[in-house]
Order: C-alpha cells, then sequence, then structure tokens
C-alpha cells in the first residue's frame, strides 16, 4: 500500500470515529413530546381524582383529560441522534436545555418547584371553581407543611388557618414571617388556628433558626391560601408536577358541584393555569399537549388565550380549538357545545 492510500485510508478511519464519536456526545437540548394525560372526572388507584366533601354533588359523564408533557429528566442530556429524531418528529419539539431547566437549579430543586407549583395550582383551581359556582371563598393563611424536628411538630398541621399571632389577626403570609421574627429563640408564641373549621389555641416555644441561631424559629411554612367552606381533594397519583392543570381541575369542580353537565359526555381535554379570579394563563408545549390530547381521543381541546398563536400551528385535524381567557369563558363554551355541537364559540383561528 502506498504513503498516500494509508494516509487517506487512515483520514478515512478517523473521519468515521470523529463522526460516530460526535453522534453519541450528549447536546445542551431537551426534548418535548406528548406526556400522559388524566381524566379529571374520572379515578386513578380506586380513588376520584376530584373528590368533594360536605356539599351535594351531581353525576359526571364525558372526559375532562388534562394533558402534560414528557420532558427529557434534568440529569440526562440528548445526543445528537435524539436531536436529529426530534427534529424529523412533528409533536417533538427540541429546545435548549436552559429553556427548561435553569442552570443554577439541580433536579431536586426542579421537582420541589413543580410540586410547590402542583399544590398552588390546585388551591387557585379550587378556589376558582367555587367561586365560579357562587361560592364565597375567603383568603386566609395557610399552614402550607411543618418543618420536621421543629417546635411546631405535633402542634401544628398542613392546611391549618393561621388566624392570628399573639392576638393579632393575620393577613398575609409574609406577616406571620414578621410577626414571629420579633420574638427571640425561647419565646413563646400564642397561635390562633383554625382546624377542619374548629377554632384551636396554640402555644409554641421558638426554637433557633437553622441558617440564624439568634432567630426565633417555629418551623411552618405559611402561605397566602384560602378558607375553603368545605374541603375538595385532588388526588392525582402520579409524578405529575407544574401549575398547567390548574383549568382543568377547576372545571371538573364545577362539573360536579352543578347539575348541568358541562362535556355532554364528550370528550374534552385542554390545559391551563388558573388564578383564583379565574383567569387562564399560558403554559408550555402546547403543541405537544394537543398532540397527546388528539392521540387520547379528544374532540375539543381548551387552549389558554396566550397561546392561541402557537396552538395553530399544531396538526389539529380532527379536534377543535377553543380559546380561553378564564374559567368563565371555557364554562360558557361547554355549556354552548353541549346544547349545540355545531355552536359558535371562540377558537384559535390559523
Amino acid at each position: 500500500m502506498s504513503r498516500r492510500t494509508a494516509t487517506m485510508t487512515l483520514t478515512a478511519v478517523l473521519l468515521v470515529a470523529l463522526v460516530a464519536l460526535a453522534w453519541l456526545v450528549p447536546v445542551p437540548y431537551v426534548a418535548m413530546s406528548p406526556g400522559p394525560i388524566e381524566n379529571t372526572l374520572g379515578n386513578v388507584d380506586g380513588k376520584p381524582i376530584i373528590k368533594i366533601d360536605g356539599r351535594r354533588t351531581y353525576p359526571t359523564t364525558g372526559q375532562l383529560d388534562l394533558t402534560t408533557v414528557a420532558v427529557t429528566s434534568p440529569d440526562q442530556k440528548l445526543d445528537v441522534a435524539g436531536v436529529i429524531a426530534g427534529w424529523v418528529d412533528p409533536s417533538v419539539a427540541v429546545v435548549p436545555r436552559d429553556y427548561i431547566y435553569p442552570p443554577d437549579q439541580t433536579p431536586a430543586q426542579v421537582q420541589q418547584q413543580n410540586a410547590e407549583q402542583m399544590e398552588t395550582s390546585q388551591q387557585s383551581a379550587i378556589a376558582a371553581a367555587m367561586r365560579e359556582v357562587g361560592v364565597k371563598v375567603p383568603s386566609a393563611v395557610q399552614v402550607r407543611a411543618v418543618v420536621e424536628k421543629s417546635p411546631a411538630v405535633g402542634r401544628l398541621k398542613a392546611a391549618d388557618i393561621l388566624v392570628a399571632v399573639d392576638g393579632t389577626k393575620t393577613t398575609s403570609a409574609q406577616q406571620v414571617v414578621d410577626l414571629v421574627g420579633k420574638h427571640k429563640p425561647g419565646d413563646q408564641i400564642r397561635l390562633s388556628v383554625r382546624r377542619a373549621g374548629k377554632p384551636l389555641d396554640v402555644t409554641i416555644t421558638t426554637g433557633r433558626s437553622p441558617d440564624d441561631p439568634n432567630r426565633a424559629f417555629v418551623g411552618v411554612q405559611p402561605i397566602d391560601g384560602f378558607d375553603f367552606p368545605f374541603p375538595v381533594t385532588v388526588n392525582l397519583g402520579q409524578d405529575i408536577g407544574g401549575p398547567s392543570a390548574g383549568t382543568m381541575f377547576a372545571l371538573a369542580i364545577v362539573d360536579k358541584l352543578t347539575t348541568d353537565n358541562l362535556t355532554g359526555g364528550k370528550h374534552i381535554a385542554g390545559t391551563g393555569t388558573i388564578e383564583a379570579d379565574g383567569k387562564v394563563g399560558p403554559i408550555g408545549g402546547i403543541q405537544q399537549k394537543i398532540a397527546g390530547a388528539k392521540r387520547g381521543g379528544a374532540s375539543t381541546f381548551l387552549v389558554p388565550a396566550d397561546n392561541c398563536a402557537a396552538a395553530a400551528g399544531a396538526p389539529t385535524d380532527g379536534i377543535r380549538l377553543v380559546r380561553v381567557a378564564t374559567l368563565h369563558d371555557a364554562v360558557t363554551a361547554l355549556e354552548a357545545l353541549q346544547k349545540n355541537p355545531n355552536a359558535q364559540v371562540t377558537s384559535c383561528a390559523r
């Protein structure tokens, strides 16, 4: 073999090796694809996703599906092959990793944030749904969680309503933090609490804050929440996080609390964050969620108004896109479609 031929052969082998290596090297992208769907009117593991106690409920039919997006996990990265596969699949979006996972957050922090957003979303959905059907829901300061091995353990519980601190009526979570902050470690704090509708007075001796030994520490995480007149429990039963299921939770609660059958027995899907006043907010991955709903058999998809432009670019043959800016918009549109499948409702036009 001549030197020239040997050189060319070696070069070709090295080139192939480099291409193969590049093909396998992780790149800073993640893939978003259609994720699991759940019928919020249905059951998970034998339990209703939406459980309402202390209030009359009504039978429901049809489906109100929440939709999700499956994303490459934070501890994994796509390789070139995965990126190319995502680019050629219309139901998959390949986006920069930092778009989904901020570089200053660990995977555990991302998971915790998603869990907290889901919890907050559920509380807002319950408040919005109750207010939609005419139930008064006053704001209140709630205990989100009790810190392990803290002075509050055994004295306070998650979902307790914090009515007053040392006789001062509480109006916000920050006010509770400020009132506790006026004390020193070893001081006693008097808390007026409402638990399951019953008043309760609790006295707690403060400890030392793990972050500052000179600061008083009780061990509760207060949040600006609601004093619900009757309990509503959301049991999703699987690892779904984030706030985007809020609108579908709220619709399921409305459907159970009213005599009208919102779905008319049809298969409805949707997405959207929800505020306590009923405002529906935008979410990520709208095209993937529409694709997932379509695969799941939904005939109508409720789209947050601010997502309409992106939603109109999704393959929508066989599924109707309905634009909603508020929970009331969604209820009104479903009521109209229940009475007349050809009713004119606001849509996301291409």
